[in-house]
């Protein structure tokens, strides 16, 4: 039986009914504009009335008869008087629309006294800058017109430039990045420092869009996010920037934040990452959250260098396969792993040249976490060991095809005792904590586009994935539940997380293959 067509109303009545809508609010404001007259005497007459109701109420009852008898007299005369009604009639009319008028104060059409001296100080920093002695009609002159050159202005509450669209003369080196720097450590030390602006440079139109960011949510405790296989979330940044957003639980509430995602496995172009900060700014937090996001689908070998116990909480836990604080378990971890990785590659080579789908225990993603590699480093050379960076190489070089993730985290002054491999296999890149713009361009490979302050959140910084943009990255709460400083509400969120233990944390023990690297590395030693 052929399929009958819905009829027409119901088939296009979104339609109709948006249109009509439509043609109803345009109506209803025409008659608002034809009436508006009629509307202001009405509401002109009903405060003369109030205000009669007030002025009868607030008069002594001795005087009310005299006043009846001099409001009698009044309209006695009126209407004696020739005309007298008609003019009684045009007179209240337009004491009505006179007392109906719309008393609200009109918005202010520009700056006030204190904005434009605001906006002509940072006109005149800009014209050293700005200017030639050869331009014939400057842009920019000592002592000229600030509105010619910012289209566009907002201010916030405190009376500081939010918002600022300035344009600049064509001959302006603004493809060169020292001038651009220049002009945005300008505006933001003439524009108030404190804040993080965002410079997006319009090379064809010849202007410059100044816009004060604000403040990423720094609340955001460690759950689980939704997320598909191979992708990780290392932190939030600003809507503008991505074209998703999570679904996120804040106490009772929730609500959508823009994640910074980093996407790994045989497709991904970034397939390790770097870290790199200051003590304390959140390198070992951001390392405990990518931890317990890749044990939902992996397995994990953590390398902790600064022995500080940063990662005793995933010790013995489903999927944590070490957790390694000392050289020589480090040196075996990553021997082990090296190993590890040439079997899987060996296995997945076996599989495609049979024909055979790749094995079923070369499928589980395998991450390998160190922090501050470089204390390790230091210790194995003091005993005649190898670096254990030198391990890193064929996990590093072939992890993406056999499904093995490095991610390394050390501070800013080691970063000069990574190894080359380190470096050049590790694109993707994390930068916490405040940090000057040329260290976030060594680390980094691109100067960010707005400018880092001195007092930032621990897990604040920036991030950069392979060749794409430079985002500004808040990392998620996710503290180390074993330290009294942490807050119940903090610490609940992370054992939450945890896989459950299946070895006792004091007697937890490595794979087999493991310790027997590590039985014959200390056989060596």
């Amino acid at each position: 039986m052929a399929r009958r067509p819905l009829p027409r109303i119901l088939s296009n009545g979104n339609a109709q009914i948006a249109k009509s809508r439509e043609l109803a609010r345009t109506a209803a404001d025409s008659a608002t504009d034809v009436l508006h007259p009629l509307i202001t005497v009405t509401r002109g007459l009903r405060r003369l009335a109030a205000a009669g109701r007030r002025k009868w109420a607030a008069t002594p009852k001795d005087r009310r008869g005299p006043l009846l008898f001099l409001v009698a007299s009044v309209i006695l005369v009126v209407a004696l008087v020739p005309y007298g009604p008609l003019l009684a009639v045009i007179s209240l009319m337009a004491a009505a629309a006179w007392t109906g008028r719309d008393r609200t104060p009109p918005p202010p059409t520009g700056p006030d006294e204190a904005q434009t001296g605001r906006l002509q100080s940072l006109y005149e920093a800009l014209v050293p800058y700005f200017s030639a002695a050869e331009d014939p009609d400057p842009l920019y002159a000592h002592g000229g017109d600030w509105e010619k050159a910012f289209d566009a202005y907002d201010f916030d509450d405190d009376g500081r430039v939010s918002r600022l669209l300035i344009r600049y003369p064509a001959y302006f080196t603004d493809g060169e990045p020292d001038s651009r720097a220049r002009i945005e450590q300008l505006l933001h030390a003439k524009s108030g420092r404190g804040r993080e602006y965002h410079f997006d440079w319009d090379e064809e139109g010849n202007e410059l869009t100044v816009t004060v960011l604000p403040p990423l949510p720094t609340d955001i405790a460690a759950q689980r996010f939704v997320t598909a296989p191979g992708e990780t979330v290392l932190g939030f940044t600003d809507p503008a920037d991505v074209q998703r957003t999570l679904p996120l639980t804040h106490g009772e509430e929730q609500r959508d934040v823009p994640p910074v995602v980093w996407r790994t496995g045989a497709r991904s172009t970034e397939p390790h990452l770097l870290i790199a900060g200051e003590p304390g700014t959140g390198t070992s937090t951001l390392l405990r959250s990518i931890a317990l996001q890749s044990l939902q689908y992996g397995d994990v070998v953590i390398v902790d260098g600064g022995g500080t116990g940063e990662y005793a909480c995933l010790t013995g836990r489903d999927g944590v396969l070490a957790v390694e604080c000392s050289a020589t378990g480090a040196l075996a971890s990553l021997e082990w792993a090296a190993h590890e990785t040439e079997r899987r590659l060996i296995a997945a080579n076996r599989a495609r040249q049979a024909g055979h789908p790749a094995p079923d225990d070369i499928k589980n993603p395998l991450w390998i976490l160190l922090d501050r590699p470089s204390a390790l480093g230091h210790l194995a050379a003091a005993d005649g060991r190898e670096d254990p960076q030198a391990l890193l190489q064929i996990p590093l070089r072939h992890g993406r095809a056999a499904g093995v993730t490095v991610v390394v985290a050390e501070h800013f002054e080691h970063l000069e005792f990574l190894s080359d491999a380190v470096r050049q296999h590790t694109r993707a890149r994390v930068v916490l904590g405040p940090a000057s713009a040329a260290q976030l361009e060594s680390v980094l490979g691109a100067p960010p586009h707005t400018t880092p302050t001195r007092d930032v959140p621990p897990g604040r910084g920036y991030a950069r994935l392979g060749t794409g943009p430079v985002l500004r990255l808040q990392v998620p709460a996710t503290p180390d539940p074993y330290d009294d400083a942490t807050s119940e509400t903090h610490r609940r969120a992370v054992l939450d997380l945890l896989p459950e233990r299946t070895t006792p944390g004091d007697t937890a023990q490595v794979p087999s293959e493991v310790a027997g690297v590590a039985e014959v590395a200390v056989a060596e030693g």
